[in-house]
């Protein structure tokens, strides 16, 4: 399974990589090595909703829900995430990124927080 990470470079500014979860056989199911996560919350970003430069705020999920947001990068990259998206929030300093809904529809996702 492919997630994006979000990260901080060596020029302080975001950049964006894929990572693959692999999985492994568990006693019933398969599943991804268990990480310590310190809560989950639901939010809903209203259309048109724009947060400026920003670094992330811990390190994080954010799994998109629900419409479309596009997160923007130092370096210029700009990525859509969709429902069923999961990004790895680890852009911790530097100038950090633009967050943007899209769309027709509130962006709805669900934060967790690892610790």
């Amino acid at each position: 399974m492919k997630i994006v990470r979000l990260y901080t470079g060596a020029d302080q500014q975001s950049h964006f990589e894929e990572l693959e979860l692999t999985f492994a056989q568990g006693e019933r199911l398969q599943t991804t090595v268990t990480q310590a996560a310190a809560s989950v919350a639901f939010r809903c970003a209203p259309v048109g909703h724009v947060i400026d430069w920003h670094p992330a705020p811990r390190r994080q999920y954010v799994v998109s829900l629900c419409g479309e947001w596009d997160i923007e990068c130092g370096d210029g990259t700009v990525r859509r995430f969709r429902a069923g998206d999961v990004m790895l929030a680890e852009d911790l300093t530097g100038q950090g990124h633009v967050s943007r809904v899209v769309g027709s529809q509130p962006h709805i996702f669900m934060t967790v927080p690892l610790k």
